[in-house]
């Protein structure tokens, strides 16, 4: 079997499990919905502030802004922003809170995933409820990684160009370290985040195998898909320059975003899946769900004798 076709056959198998438990759809669009009440809730009022202007007024919003940020002209047309003492506060606590709920949504997207694999009905409920047990541990893991990526963001402010690679490498190897921090929330009633970050970072090394070749292949499939779509975006392009229809155009383009953005969202949902299958095959050795061992072993080496601890 080629890459190509151990792609496809894991996009498929991710795909069995997400819909014979459609419910599992659900969990990255609260998460998404949460946080932008979240985000409207703390906008709004700060877009509201009164500036005795109207709000479709450019000097009522050069004013707000002026209260989080500053500006200045530099060569040409471009423009540097930088944020003041409140605008900080501000954005980190947006995304402090917003890190946090999405937190709370994939521990519970992870567990009922898990439920999924056992053959146990996938509960929105049932998950939400299972998060709120674990929620010191979520607490914990948000504090310590929202601390990491503000200051991963603000080096990157503050550094030239090679230190912004340097920073930048630093980020792409602790969200790498941190891949399996939500299954391990979920498997494990511990509350301490370093030993979260450093069981997630264990098995990742333990299981290494042809360079996440999994995710890739995921990945891949769903390229496919896309590239699929925007060649037939293509032709659509042309058909509806042929027949020279406004609404012909407008009906086929917002369908093709739609479907667009539905196959990115599933990719998305199906490299989820995955991940919580490969951590039960790490940690317990068992093939989970639709999956064979020979798809596990094509992504990762699990080396024998060891266990996370």
């Amino acid at each position: 079997m080629n890459k190509l076709q151990r792609s496809w056959a894991l996009f498929k198998c991710s795909l069995g499990v997400v819909m014979t438990n459609r419910k599992l759809l659900v969990f990255p669009i609260l998460t998404l919905s949460l946080c932008l009440v979240i985000i409207l809730f703390f906008v709004a009022p700060l877009a509201l502030w009164s500036t005795g202007h109207g709000l479709l007024e450019t000097k009522h919003w050069e004013i707000v802004g002026s209260h989080f940020l500053t500006w200045s002209e530099k060569w040409g047309h471009d423009t540097d922003f930088r944020f003041r003492p409140l605008g900080y506060f501000v954005a980190a606590v947006l995304y402090v809170v917003a890190l946090f709920l999405a937190t709370f949504c994939n521990v519970a997207f992870f567990n009922e995933i898990l439920r999924a694999f056992n053959g146990q009905p996938v509960s929105i409920r049932g998950g939400l409820r299972f998060a709120m047990s674990r929620l010191r541990a979520i607490l914990a893991w948000t504090l310590l990684s929202g601390i990491v990526g503000l200051l991963i963001q603000m080096l990157e402010r503050r550094v030239g160009i090679i230190g912004r690679l340097i920073v930048r490498l630093i980020g792409i190897a602790w969200s790498v370290a941190a891949v399996f921090t939500i299954p391990v929330i979920v498997r494990e009633e511990k509350n301490n985040p370093v030993h979260m970050l450093k069981t997630s970072a264990f098995l990742l090394k333990k299981t290494w195998g042809e360079s996440l070749a999994g995710y890739v292949g995921i990945q891949l499939s769903g390229m496919l898909v896309c590239y699929s779509l925007i060649l037939g975006g293509l032709l659509m392009f042309f058909a509806t320059v042929v027949v020279k229809s406004l609404m012909v155009f407008l009906v086929i383009w917002s369908v093709w975003i739609i479907v667009f953005i539905i196959i990115a969202f599933l990719t998305s949902v199906l490299n989820q899946v995955y991940c919580c299958a490969l951590y039960i095959y790490a940690t317990e050795g068992v093939v989970p769900g639709p999956f064979d061992e020979e798809q596990m072993n094509m992504a990762w080496k699990v080396q024998s004798g060891r266990s996370a601890k």
